[in-house]
């Protein structure tokens, strides 16, 4: 092996324990941010301060090896809006608006539906791979585990409430996996830190605008518990862990950029488990067991 495929091998290796470990652990972190933060200003706080970080960190670099700071072109300035307004504002809006409405492993266990779309869609595109008969069988099995997590329980259909945290979620993957597909396929002059930073901003500002036409500012506090699921959210998930993500979805198979959609909800299960004492019901219980299957 090279030292250029070794050091891709390790970049992979690192970018994938990033996304696996720490999104399974954002279902929990943002459960307890919104039952004391309004939910689209945390959530537009957590990707506006991250993106300013993440983009003052790729100027700096830059800025280091003697480069000028990046200068988007107009195309740039479209697929950062296209970007932001599906992978950001549309996809984590929609999840942490439900997951209020959600025990955080059954949010993170309805995220498995992603890796469905990530598939699909990747059969479209100039950097398309075709799904072969088992990636499609599997896929259809999966599809039924999620069914299961997402059927109605006894009294559940006369909740509303339950029902649109639900659809939120489900809607929320869907635009997740858009913007993955849209982000394999585009060319653009930035670097993978750049491009990240400024679709946060861009989705960040969205997600608070929506807040403040929502009328949440009066809600918004400074308990502590929640500013440090805030901070938590801000440096782990959205600064490494977008990074790690966008490095992911040029360089690798979609159907291996999917895997991290498993792999999330059983750390999310066990650390919702072990912190907030949830349980799955029977029927959620068989939905996973099909899905990790």
């Amino acid at each position: 092996m090279t030292h250029a495929a070794a050091r891709r091998r390790a970049t992979a290796i690192f970018c994938f324990a990033t996304i696996y470990l720490v999104w399974g652990s954002t279902y929990l972190t943002t459960k307890i941010g919104v039952r004391t933060l309004p939910p689209f200003l945390f959530g537009g706080a957590r990707f506006l301060l991250g993106g300013l970080l993440l983009y003052a960190v790729a100027v700096a670099l830059r800025l280091r090896r003697g480069e000028p700071a990046p200068r988007p072109t107009s195309r740039d300035w479209r697929h950062l809006l296209v970007v932001g307004f599906v992978g950001v504002f549309a996809s984590n809006g929609g999840n942490v608006w439900g997951v209020q409405h959600l025990a955080s492993n059954q949010a993170a266990l309805l995220n498995v539906s992603a890796t469905f779309w990530i598939a699909l869609l990747g059969t479209f595109g100039k950097r398309a791979h075709p799904l072969g008969l088992r990636t499609a069988t599997g896929l259809a099995i999966g599809f039924i585990g999620t069914a299961l997590i997402a059927w109605p329980q006894e009294g559940a259909a006369a909740n509303f409430a339950l029902g649109a945290g639900t659809i939120a979620v489900l809607f929320a993957c869907f635009n997740w996996a858009v913007a993955t597909t849209y982000l394999r396929n585009i060319d653009t002059t930035l670097d993978v830190m750049t491009f990240t930073g400024l679709q946060m901003i861009i989705g960040g500002v969205m997600m608070m605008t929506l807040g403040f036409a929502l009328n949440e500012a009066p809600a918004w506090n400074w308990n502590p518990l929640g500013l440090a699921m805030l901070a938590y959210m801000t440096l782990f998930s959205s600064c490494l862990a977008y990074t790690a993500y966008g490095w992911l979805s040029v360089n690798m198979t979609p159907a291996q950029v999917s895997t991290y959609a498993f792999v999330n909800p059983a750390v999310a299960t066990l650390l919702g488990w072990w912190v907030l004492d949830e349980h799955l019901n029977v029927a959620q219980s068989l939905g996973m067991a099909v899905i990790l299957g």
